[in-house]
């Protein structure tokens, strides 16, 4: 647990309370008034309930949306059904730019909604809660859905036999069951949309700002630190409040159902009811996801000769030091670094909280590793420019810095895939192996990898893919002479000329292709695995 506790306390903990202690201070003195002037600013009131009003609308649409998709990939087996799961989970993998990306080109200016008939959702708050359902979608689908899988049926039927509608036997009978995975789906959609930057970014324009895009601002363009640490203490209590909710509902989930092998529990369609309800959530994503992707690939062909595709092997725009395309390796050398320093943190602390005598200090850790995704990203970014610039820790100049910041994002979903499989190994084979004179390590490599490569596998996947698209804290750290595929996204959206957009969506294309790519290689993974089973946790 040290080296995962040390890396937390140097990389994350370090930069976010120096930048803070900045903010707060002037002259070497402290200000603990600068708090209640920032609050009792009108404007920052605003985003505040601007942000937390379009959390709960997206949540419930979310909700609405997805819950139907989570039943049927949950309890229906249809040819294709992998293959729509795989296809859900690309828009979580994709970076928040891309996502924007795509429903700019759908709703935008000279979007196909704009094409077809003039009309234009960018302006308005609807672009930027359809863009969180696209990107959340998979977040209900995969917690519900993989519940919901390893429910047992018979209960059902039993309450059925009884004489209960089949309303009334899902009423009292499933939902209760599915109610604490419901609302921990609820909590992280909440979670996402409430530190949302790069959506909001793109499509929110000046008029809609969440507390991330305002801290951005404070930062980057005001250059008011003072304002930027007291919002950042306000997202900080109540990221800190929603990962001690969804701890607390996780727990329960764990200790109050009994589950079944999710591989019996799927039957085909039958009747009109499931047919119908098949088609429509076919449709909805569709609409939803595949529609925004399409049109995200359409935009970076709509010229000839692929000629915004050959423009990013030039640099005469002078929007870089570099040609974009440089991005696309740049990108993917930081991510792959960015992954092994994820895959070795995250498996340790991993391996720290499977432990059964594991103390309450060390489970209590298992929370703290969740706010990295909670936490400002454009905080975490900037720490790092003021707090790691005096020896040994002076590395601004050096290229680690990116990796480090991806990797903090990274370590969450390792810990997340690998901690339900390091604790479903039996504690027998260890002390079976120890007792024939097996060292730790033996022990190790003898009996816990071969259980857990394949997870292992999967945890470095989706490390990769998210750190491949982290761009909150890239967007401060990365060189002008090696920008990463987000940063190069959003510094082309940010000029005008129709050569700069269609560069744009040449580069958002590629990073959705290496996403999607990455996805179906997990897919086809955890398909040899568990055959055609979600997660036992229905995690990620």
């Amino acid at each position: 647990m040290a080296v995962p506790a040390a890396f937390f306390a140097v990389f994350f903990a370090y930069p976010v309370a120096a930048i803070v202690a900045r903010g707060l201070k002037a002259d070497g003195h402290w200000r603990p008034g600068r708090i209640a002037d920032v609050l009792g600013d009108g404007g920052v009131r605003h985003v505040l309930w601007f942000t937390t009003w379009q959390a709960l609308a997206s949540t419930a649409l979310t909700l609405l949306v997805a819950l139907p998709g989570a039943y049927v990939l949950a309890r229906l087996d249809f040819p294709g059904r992998r293959l729509l799961r795989a296809v859900v989970t690309v828009p979580f993998v994709l970076p928040t730019v891309v996502a924007g990306s795509a429903w700019l080109a759908l709703v935008g200016r000279g979007g196909l909604l704009d094409t077809l008939w003039g009309v234009r959702l960018d302006t308005t708050v609807w672009a930027i809660l359809l863009a969180h359902v696209f990107f959340n979608y998979a977040v209900v689908v995969r917690t519900v859905g993989g519940l919901w899988a390893q429910l047992d049926p018979r209960q059902e039927e039993a309450a059925r036999m009884l004489g209960a509608s089949r309303l009334t036997a899902w009423r009292t009978v499933t939902l209760p069951a599915l109610a604490p995975a419901v609302a921990a789906a609820a909590l992280m959609v909440f979670l996402f949309t409430f530190t949302s930057f790069g959506v909001v970014q793109i499509l929110g324009g000046p008029r809609f700002a969440t507390l991330e895009v305002e801290i951005y601002r404070q930062t980057s363009e005001i250059f008011d630190l003072s304002t930027a640490a007291v919002l950042t203490l306000v997202q900080f209590a109540a990221v800190a409040a929603i990962l001690a909710v969804h701890a607390r509902t996780v727990r329960r989930r764990e200790r109050a159902l009994r589950l079944v092998d999710a591989s019996r529990t799927a039957r085909r369609p039958r009747g009109a009811t499931q047919w119908a309800l098949l088609t429509g959530v076919l449709l909805s994503v569709a609409v939803l996801v595949l529609l925004p992707l399409a049109v995200l690939v359409q935009r970076s062909l709509d010229a000839p000769g692929l000629r915004y595709y050959r423009a990013l092997s030039s640099d005469d725009g002078n929007i870089f030091l570099v040609a974009p395309i440089t991005a696309i390796g740049t990108s993917l050398e930081y991510a792959l670094a960015a992954t092994a320093i994820a895959v070795a943190i995250g498996g340790l602390a991993a391996g720290a909280l499977a432990r059964r005598d594991a103390g309450r200090l060390v489970r209590g850790f298992d929370a703290l590793l969740m706010l990295p995704l909670g936490v400002s990203a454009v905080t975490v970014g900037f720490g790092f420019l003021i707090a790691l610039d005096t020896p040994p820790l002076d590395l601004r100049a050096s290229w680690i810095l990116v990796p480090l910041a991806q990797a903090l994002v990274g370590v969450p979903f390792v810990v997340r895939t690998m901690l339900p499989v390091l604790r479903a190994v039996d504690t027998r084979l260890r002390e079976a192996a120890a007792v024939l004179g097996a060292s730790p390590w033996r022990v190790w490599r003898a009996v816990d990898l071969p259980l857990v490569r394949r997870a292992l596998l999967i945890a470095a996947g989706f490390a990769f893919a998210v750190s491949l698209g982290e761009f909150g804290a890239t967007v401060f750290i990365a060189r002008p002479d090696r920008p990463t595929l987000p940063v190069a996204v959003t510094r082309l959206l940010g000029r005008p000329g129709d050569l700069n957009y269609g560069q744009a969506m040449a580069l958002s294309t590629i990073l959705m292709l290496v996403c999607a790519a990455t996805l179906l290689l997990l897919e086809g993974l955890r398909g040899r695995t568990t055959g055609d089973r979600t997660d036992p946790t229905g995690e990620f």
